[in-house]
């Protein structure tokens, strides 16, 4: 799928191109937070090729995040894993304190709704880059 028949078919409005974090992206992403009271959800897209760096969403109590598949095509995987292709119904239970990342596939164009799940002393690590040719491998 292509970044524009994406964003035309886009349940959500996709929102601004991700500069606040995009040193921990590799490609563009775009992000729009739909809500930030309660529980925080962000409509993310990726463009293809597209994929955030290995990350801990760190919670002492609680937390972690949850990933609604909302269009294209991605992957998504925990350290020491394989990479799980995701496509638009999946739901990925991400739990506090695994290391991760997840994006868009080599070929498609992908977005899913972020969901932060509350807890106590919450915050994100930002750790390395995916390895390029690890990722390559990936259909």
């Amino acid at each position: 799928m292509d970044l524009n028949t994406l964003k035309e078919n886009s349940l959500f409005p996709v929102g601004e191109e991700n500069t606040a974090f995009a040193a921990y992206f590799d490609g563009t992403s775009y992000l729009n937070m739909l809500t930030t009271q309660q529980v925080p959800i962000g409509n993310v897209t990726f463009e293809p090729g597209c994929r955030n760096h290995w990350h801990i969403h760190k919670a002492t109590q609680g937390g972690g995040q949850i990933l609604l598949v909302t269009a294209g095509r991605g992957y998504y995987q925990e350290w020491g894993k394989p990479a799980q292709e995701l496509h638009p119904g999946d739901v990925v239970n991400i739990p506090p304190n695994v290391k991760h990342w997840h994006g868009a596939a080599p070929d498609s164009a992908f977005q899913h709704l972020a969901v932060e799940v509350p807890g106590e002393g919450t915050g994100s690590q930002w750790l390395e880059a995916v390895d390029p040719a690890e990722y390559a491998k990936l259909k």
